[in-house]
Protein backbone atom coordinates (compact mmCIF):
# COMPACT_ATOMS: atom_id res chain seq x y z
CA UNK A 1 0.00 0.00 0.00
CA UNK A 2 3.16 2.29 1.09
CA UNK A 3 4.42 1.54 -1.91
CA UNK A 4 1.84 2.14 -3.96
CA UNK A 5 1.10 5.49 -2.60
CA UNK A 6 4.70 6.84 -3.16
CA UNK A 7 4.39 5.44 -6.46
CA UNK A 8 1.77 7.65 -7.46
CA UNK A 9 3.23 10.90 -5.20
CA UNK A 10 6.35 10.38 -8.12
CA UNK A 11 4.05 10.86 -10.95
CA UNK A 12 2.04 13.54 -9.56
CA UNK A 13 5.31 15.24 -8.69
CA UNK A 14 6.52 14.77 -12.33
CA UNK A 15 3.77 15.78 -14.02
CA UNK A 16 3.04 19.33 -11.56
CA UNK A 17 7.43 19.99 -12.73
CA UNK A 18 6.09 18.94 -16.26
CA UNK A 19 3.35 21.75 -16.07
CA UNK A 20 4.83 24.41 -14.65
CA UNK A 21 7.43 24.36 -17.79
CA UNK A 22 4.53 23.47 -20.62
CA UNK A 23 2.40 26.45 -18.91
CA UNK A 24 4.78 29.04 -19.51
CA UNK A 25 4.85 28.59 -23.05
CA UNK A 26 2.18 30.71 -24.85
CA UNK A 27 -1.06 29.58 -26.18
CA UNK A 28 -0.18 29.74 -29.41
CA UNK A 29 3.04 27.52 -29.00
CA UNK A 30 0.95 25.03 -27.73
CA UNK A 31 -1.71 25.05 -29.95
CA UNK A 32 0.88 24.78 -33.21
CA UNK A 33 2.06 21.92 -31.17
CA UNK A 34 -1.44 20.41 -31.14
CA UNK A 35 -2.31 21.49 -34.65
CA UNK A 36 0.53 19.94 -35.85
CA UNK A 37 -0.57 16.49 -34.45
CA UNK A 38 -4.23 17.10 -35.75
CA UNK A 39 -2.49 16.85 -39.06
CA UNK A 40 -1.53 13.62 -38.48
CA UNK A 41 -4.81 12.13 -36.87
CA UNK A 42 -8.08 10.58 -38.91
CA UNK A 43 -10.45 13.95 -40.16
CA UNK A 44 -12.68 13.20 -37.40
CA UNK A 45 -10.20 13.40 -34.52
CA UNK A 46 -8.53 16.49 -36.15
CA UNK A 47 -11.07 18.12 -36.65
CA UNK A 48 -11.63 17.88 -32.85
CA UNK A 49 -8.12 19.22 -31.74
CA UNK A 50 -8.74 22.35 -34.51
CA UNK A 51 -11.89 23.23 -32.48
CA UNK A 52 -10.49 23.04 -29.37
CA UNK A 53 -7.25 25.07 -29.67
CA UNK A 54 -9.62 27.38 -32.03
CA UNK A 55 -11.78 28.08 -29.39
CA UNK A 56 -9.14 28.35 -26.24
CA UNK A 57 -7.22 31.10 -28.56
CA UNK A 58 -10.49 32.95 -28.99
CA UNK A 59 -11.63 32.87 -25.66
CA UNK A 60 -8.83 32.37 -23.27
CA UNK A 61 -5.26 32.97 -25.04
CA UNK A 62 -5.93 37.06 -24.48
CA UNK A 63 -3.89 39.33 -21.98
CA UNK A 64 -6.01 42.15 -21.09
CA UNK A 65 -4.22 45.49 -19.39
CA UNK A 66 -6.07 46.83 -16.60
CA UNK A 67 -4.30 50.09 -15.64
CA UNK A 68 -4.29 50.67 -11.96
CA UNK A 69 -5.42 54.36 -10.39
CA UNK A 70 -1.92 54.93 -8.96
CA UNK A 71 -0.05 54.29 -12.56
CA UNK A 72 0.60 50.22 -11.94
CA UNK A 73 -0.22 48.06 -14.32
CA UNK A 74 -2.17 45.37 -14.16
CA UNK A 75 -2.65 42.08 -16.54
CA UNK A 76 -5.61 39.74 -16.20
CA UNK A 77 -4.42 36.48 -18.02
CA UNK A 78 -5.60 32.78 -18.00
CA UNK A 79 -3.11 30.06 -16.75
CA UNK A 80 -3.28 26.25 -16.48
CA UNK A 81 -4.84 24.96 -13.26
CA UNK A 82 -2.54 22.02 -12.83
CA UNK A 83 -2.32 18.44 -13.07
CA UNK A 84 -5.73 16.94 -14.39
CA UNK A 85 -6.97 13.41 -14.80
CA UNK A 86 -8.25 12.88 -18.04
CA UNK A 87 -10.50 9.30 -17.90
CA UNK A 88 -13.52 7.79 -20.05
CA UNK A 89 -15.76 4.71 -19.48
CA UNK A 90 -14.49 1.82 -21.30
CA UNK A 91 -15.88 1.61 -25.37
CA UNK A 92 -16.09 6.17 -25.04
CA UNK A 93 -15.05 6.68 -28.65
CA UNK A 94 -12.10 8.30 -29.04
CA UNK A 95 -13.54 11.99 -30.23
CA UNK A 96 -13.99 12.07 -26.28
CA UNK A 97 -10.44 11.04 -25.50
CA UNK A 98 -8.65 13.95 -28.24
CA UNK A 99 -11.11 16.11 -27.21
CA UNK A 100 -10.68 16.30 -23.24
CA UNK A 101 -6.79 15.72 -23.59
CA UNK A 102 -6.77 18.82 -26.24
CA UNK A 103 -8.92 21.21 -23.58
CA UNK A 104 -6.42 20.51 -20.98
CA UNK A 105 -3.23 20.51 -22.86
CA UNK A 106 -3.71 23.62 -24.84
CA UNK A 107 -4.70 25.83 -21.82
CA UNK A 108 -1.16 24.99 -20.00
CA UNK A 109 -2.38 21.80 -18.00
CA UNK A 110 0.25 18.59 -17.43
CA UNK A 111 -1.98 15.00 -17.65
CA UNK A 112 -2.66 12.01 -16.27
CA UNK A 113 -3.88 10.17 -19.03
CA UNK A 114 -6.12 6.85 -17.23
CA UNK A 115 -7.75 5.06 -19.81
CA UNK A 116 -8.25 1.42 -20.90
CA UNK A 117 -6.39 1.29 -23.45
CA UNK A 118 -2.71 1.91 -22.44
CA UNK A 119 -1.75 1.25 -25.93
CA UNK A 120 -3.13 4.08 -27.24
CA UNK A 121 -2.65 6.15 -24.37
CA UNK A 122 0.87 5.51 -25.12
CA UNK A 123 0.66 6.33 -29.23
CA UNK A 124 -0.79 9.37 -28.51
CA UNK A 125 2.40 10.32 -25.69
CA UNK A 126 4.55 9.42 -28.02
CA UNK A 127 3.21 11.56 -30.88
CA UNK A 128 2.77 14.81 -28.76
CA UNK A 129 6.58 14.51 -27.09
CA UNK A 130 7.35 13.80 -30.60
CA UNK A 131 5.99 17.39 -32.02
CA UNK A 132 7.32 19.47 -29.04
CA UNK A 133 5.60 18.73 -25.92
CA UNK A 134 8.17 17.97 -23.19
CA UNK A 135 8.52 15.12 -20.95
CA UNK A 136 6.03 14.22 -18.35
CA UNK A 137 3.38 16.64 -19.71
CA UNK A 138 1.38 13.29 -20.51
CA UNK A 139 1.80 10.56 -18.05
CA UNK A 140 -0.11 7.20 -19.26
CA UNK A 141 -1.23 5.61 -15.87
CA UNK A 142 -3.52 2.57 -14.84
CA UNK A 143 -6.67 2.56 -15.09
CA UNK A 144 -6.36 0.77 -11.50
CA UNK A 145 -5.10 3.79 -10.33
CA UNK A 146 -7.92 6.06 -10.95
CA UNK A 147 -9.15 6.24 -7.26
CA UNK A 148 -5.40 7.09 -6.05
CA UNK A 149 -5.29 9.78 -8.19
CA UNK A 150 -8.90 11.07 -7.85
CA UNK A 151 -8.09 11.35 -3.84
CA UNK A 152 -4.67 12.74 -4.23
CA UNK A 153 -5.15 16.41 -2.60
CA UNK A 154 -2.82 17.84 -5.46
CA UNK A 155 -4.36 17.02 -8.50
CA UNK A 156 -6.50 19.91 -9.96
CA UNK A 157 -9.34 18.26 -11.73
CA UNK A 158 -10.77 15.91 -13.56
CA UNK A 159 -11.54 15.30 -16.95
CA UNK A 160 -14.16 12.82 -17.35
CA UNK A 161 -16.61 11.28 -20.25
CA UNK A 162 -19.06 8.51 -19.37
CA UNK A 163 -22.06 7.46 -17.04
CA UNK A 164 -23.51 9.74 -14.52
CA UNK A 165 -23.25 6.83 -11.67
CA UNK A 166 -19.04 7.02 -12.14
CA UNK A 167 -19.72 10.92 -12.71
CA UNK A 168 -21.52 11.06 -9.23
CA UNK A 169 -18.44 9.07 -7.36
CA UNK A 170 -16.23 11.02 -8.85
CA UNK A 171 -18.12 14.20 -7.53
CA UNK A 172 -18.42 12.43 -4.23
CA UNK A 173 -14.58 11.69 -4.14
CA UNK A 174 -13.70 15.28 -5.16
CA UNK A 175 -15.76 16.64 -2.70
CA UNK A 176 -14.52 14.56 0.18
CA UNK A 177 -10.68 15.30 -0.17
CA UNK A 178 -8.36 17.16 1.56
CA UNK A 179 -6.51 19.71 -0.61
CA UNK A 180 -7.15 21.61 -3.82
CA UNK A 181 -10.57 22.46 -4.55
CA UNK A 182 -10.66 19.83 -7.71
CA UNK A 183 -12.69 20.69 -10.58
CA UNK A 184 -14.57 17.91 -11.93
CA UNK A 185 -15.40 18.48 -16.08
CA UNK A 186 -17.90 15.65 -17.00
CA UNK A 187 -19.91 14.50 -20.17
CA UNK A 188 -22.61 11.91 -20.02
CA UNK A 189 -23.41 11.86 -23.73
CA UNK A 190 -20.68 10.00 -25.41
CA UNK A 191 -23.01 9.91 -28.44
CA UNK A 192 -23.44 13.96 -29.12
CA UNK A 193 -20.50 15.37 -26.98
CA UNK A 194 -22.68 18.15 -26.14
CA UNK A 195 -20.21 19.11 -23.49
CA UNK A 196 -16.76 18.64 -25.10
CA UNK A 197 -18.34 20.39 -28.04
CA UNK A 198 -19.07 23.57 -26.62
CA UNK A 199 -16.88 26.62 -27.68
CA UNK A 200 -16.15 27.58 -24.24
CA UNK A 201 -15.44 23.97 -23.09
CA UNK A 202 -11.39 24.93 -22.62
CA UNK A 203 -12.83 27.77 -19.79
CA UNK A 204 -13.07 24.58 -17.25
CA UNK A 205 -9.56 24.07 -17.81
CA UNK A 206 -8.24 27.85 -16.81
CA UNK A 207 -7.89 29.77 -13.76
CA UNK A 208 -7.72 33.59 -13.82
CA UNK A 209 -4.44 35.34 -12.54
CA UNK A 210 -3.33 38.73 -12.72
CA UNK A 211 0.08 39.94 -12.93
CA UNK A 212 0.91 43.53 -11.58
CA UNK A 213 3.89 45.40 -12.12
CA UNK A 214 4.54 48.51 -10.21
CA UNK A 215 5.82 51.34 -12.71
CA UNK A 216 5.83 54.53 -9.99
CA UNK A 217 8.68 56.12 -8.11
CA UNK A 218 8.02 55.61 -4.42
CA UNK A 219 4.52 57.19 -3.16
CA UNK A 220 3.06 56.86 -6.01
CA UNK A 221 1.91 58.58 -9.13
CA UNK A 222 3.72 62.12 -9.34
CA UNK A 223 0.41 63.28 -11.21
CA UNK A 224 -2.30 62.57 -8.67
CA UNK A 225 0.39 63.81 -6.04
CA UNK A 226 0.54 66.84 -7.65
CA UNK A 227 -3.21 67.16 -8.39
CA UNK A 228 -3.46 67.14 -4.48
CA UNK A 229 -0.71 69.22 -3.02
CA UNK A 230 -2.50 72.25 -3.71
Amino acid sequence: MQQTANSLQVLIDNSAVAMRGWNRISFDDRAAILQRWAKQLPMNLGIMVNFQCTNALQYVADTELMPGPTGETNALYCSGRGVFIISVQQGITKEAIVGQLTAALVCGNSVLLCIDDEHYAQQVKQELEQLGCSADVITVVKITQLNGLVNHPQTAGVAYCGDLQTTQHLARQLAQRQGLLAQLVSELDSETLAVIGAQRYCLRFITERTRTINITAVGGNATLLALGSG
